[in-house]
């Protein structure tokens, strides 16, 4: 039995609303309240705990989602589709959606992230060894499992719009609050061609192709089971939209970053698994590989963006060290296509770096 760890309640009322909620759900699942205790948390306003069961070892975990601040439907929504899909996702057993408490199966506490063990400095790139390079290609597995699924229709469409308010983030939060930047004319007659260029790219490549996207498919969020399986955690803003999201995602990951080599390697594989399988990923991987890049640059601008609001507005600050890896992961896109030359330039002028190519406006 795991000693009683409660979670702490800013609300008493909330507090009051989740005691009598457990207590009505757990004779039915076998739990035992005394164990539940914080399991995580994360960059949105969710919480989760973990309780054991009353016999045995198992344990399930409990989603904390004041409604006010967060909607558990499309979680509902998505951890279905998972199932449907064939792959392991936390199982919805018991909801109270006014509430917003939410009873789910446990994945376990290692996540691919664990399993990894990256070093602590921000600018380290990690050498890849043979059991980075399985645990990736397993992830490729499930990746292309999740889009084979796909259909039209079901989940909300990663579209202009969509595109438009995640790129709008990046001034507003980052150059702007961050950075102190005034969000004049000028600054914005800058990036408003160039973020016209990137959602075009995103949009149109590939014939525009299109399949289920995780939108944050990344170590932390899969975990490892004693099989060594991997699991998908944290999937309520799923959308329908570009292929190459995912595996961009994957690979440029917000908490630790691969050699090029290793990279390629794996993206190459991925692509050869997904065009096999009869994704839509065409018959050229330069082509491909294209797209991923001026994709992966819109999650680029879009998550600093968030990390930067999350320490400004959430009183995350944690998030906010990352961004220096963002910022590489976009120059070095700028710096392969010339017509990204003067993002490279408005980036360094942000950044207060020098430009070392000769791109000017």
């Amino acid at each position: 039995m795991t000693a009683s760890l409660p979670p702490d309640w800013l609300d008493t009322a909330r507090a009051r609303a989740f005691a009598r909620w457990l207590a009505a759900v757990a004779p039915a699942h076998g739990l035992q309240p005394e164990t539940v205790r914080l399991a995580s948390s994360d960059a949105s306003f969710r919480r989760y705990f973990r309780i054991d069961a009353a016999q045995g070892t198992d344990s399930f975990i409990i989603m904390d989602a004041p409604p006010a601040l967060e909607d558990c439907a499309p979680f509902a929504k998505v951890a279905e589709l998972m199932a449907g899909a064939g792959l392991s996702a936390p199982r919805v057993l018991a909801w109270d959606a006014p509430l917003g408490f939410m009873l789910l199966s446990d994945l376990g506490a290692q996540t691919m992230m664990d399993m990894i063990a990256p070093p602590a400095a921000v600018d380290a790139r990690l050498e890849a060894t043979t059991a980075h390079f399985d645990l990736y290609m397993q992830a490729a597995d499930v990746l292309v499992q999740w889009q084979l699924a796909s259909r039209p229709g079901v989940l909300p469409p990663y579209d202009d719009a969509l595109l438009s308010r995640e790129l709008a983030l990046f001034p507003e939060w980052y150059v702007g609050k961050h950075r102190g930047f005034a969000l004049d004319a000028t600054l914005m007659a800058k990036l408003d061609p160039l973020f016209a260029q990137i959602k075009a790219s995103n949009l149109n490549s590939l014939d525009g192709a299109r399949v289920y996207v995780h939108r944050d498919f990344m170590p932390r969020n899969l975990m490892v089971d004693q099989n060594g399986d991997l699991g998908v955690l944290d999937f309520q803003d799923a959308v329908y939209g570009p292929v190459t999201y995912d595996i961009a995602s994957l690979m440029r990951d917000a908490f630790l970053s691969w050699e090029e080599e290793f990279v390629l390697d794996i993206t190459v594989r991925y692509w050869q698994k997904a065009r096999k399988a009869g994704l839509p990923v065409g018959d050229d991987f330069g082509e491909f590989y294209r797209a991923v890049e001026w994709m992966g640059l819109q999650r680029h601008l879009k998550v600093l963006g968030i990390f930067a609001r999350l320490t400004l507005r959430d009183g995350k600050p944690k998030y906010l060290a990352d961004t220096p890896r963002f910022i590489k992961y976009a120059r070095a896109t700028c710096a392969r296509y010339r017509q990204l030359g003067p993002l490279m330039v408005l980036l360094d002028e942000i950044e207060g770096n020098e430009t070392r190519v000769g791109y000017t406006f």
